[in-house]
């Protein structure tokens, strides 16, 4: 990010950022057919009501995908593009996303929408210096690991909004891409691995209202922060596949987690498409945002406390 070295919370809410990157996007041809959780590509907005509605089409609107917070490893890295992977092994995730106004279900043209998460062994690009950890405590310096957690590896869930400065020049695993005109972006990643304290995840940001220009995305306002989850079933299909396997860190399940709130598809919970048989052939993910574009979410709270009364069940 260039500019007058705001603070990292006024960043987003000034002025972003990102320096367009030259190689090229991945293909999408096959999404064809892609059922998403919810409708509005054609233009036509429905009013959402409290909780979901459901269209002639059969399709579900989501008043709103959960807020949740930012975590402690976000960079506004200025990556433009569709394929975060870089060099990380893993089984090959394609995350189509559909962005859409949470009040009228139109979709959101041009947003940039940011992800970013862990490899397949818990570590953070920009953050190695910090290994497989990510919970709520002084993380422990060195290598990233190969296999055993390393010594001293912190408990518990992350920390909210508290920000972390990078320890290295790393960016794999992170991107930026802009909705076309159905709000529809699709990245070409890995499937996440996870840490102690956290079930498996990606992080995600809409940003509104900027301008796209030769040189990236700039100013506007941070609308959506949250997270993507992953069924049991999936997770633990990954975990017997290298180089998931050996990563011996203690798994938090998606039941366990301090963040997902247990509501299913509305807290983030992906629809996930993959061979049974063969997880490691790759995974095809899919989910609706609904966000509120005049709002600024930019996950600097508390993290949400999930309701006593959530099930298992909730989240199918």
């Amino acid at each position: 990010m260039t500019g007058s070295q705001k603070p990292h919370s006024e960043q987003d809410l000034s002025r972003r950022k990102v320096v367009a990157v030259a190689a090229g996007g991945v293909a999408v041809a096959g999404l064809g057919g892609t059922a998403f959780a919810a409708s509005g590509a054609d233009g036509r907005g429905r009013p959402a009501r409290t909780g979901a509605d459901t269209g002639t089409d059969g399709e579900v609107c989501y008043r709103l995908t959960s807020e949740t917070v930012e975590g402690p490893y976000y960079i506004d890295a200025d990556k433009i593009r569709r394929d975060v992977t870089e060099d990380r092994e893993g089984i090959p995730l394609l995350l189509a996303l559909k962005v859409i106004d949470s009040e009228t279900c139109r979709p959101i043209r041009d947003a940039a929408v940011d992800i970013w998460h862990c490899d397949a062994a818990g570590v953070y690009s920009g953050y190695e210096g910090q290994g497989n950890g990510g919970g709520g405590g002084p993380a422990p310096t060195g290598e990233p690991p190969t296999g055993e957690p390393p010594t001293g590896a912190p408990t518990g869930a992350p920390p909210g909004g508290g920000h972390q400065e990078p320890t290295d020049d790393s960016r794999y695993l992170r991107g930026t891409w802009r909705t076309d005109r159905h709000g529809q972006v699709t990245f070409r990643t890995v499937f996440p691995g996870w840490y102690r304290g956290r079930c498996v995840h990606i992080h995600v940001k809409v940003h509104v209202d900027g301008e796209w220009t030769e040189a990236g995305y700039e100013g506007g306002h941070t609308c959506h922060t949250g997270q993507f989850f992953f069924d049991e079933e999936s997770v633990l299909a990954s975990a017997v596949v290298e180089p998931y396997a050996s990563n011996a860190a203690e798994r938090t399940t998606l039941t366990e987690d301090t963040i997902y709130d247990q509501s299913g598809t509305q807290g983030g919970l992906l629809k996930l498409r993959y061979d049974k048989r063969d997880i490691a052939r790759g995974v095809h993910g899919s989910i609706t945002v609904g966000v509120d574009p005049d709002a600024t979410e930019d996950g600097q709270g508390s993290p949400p406390q999930p309701s006593a009364s959530a099930s298992a069940s909730d989240s199918a």
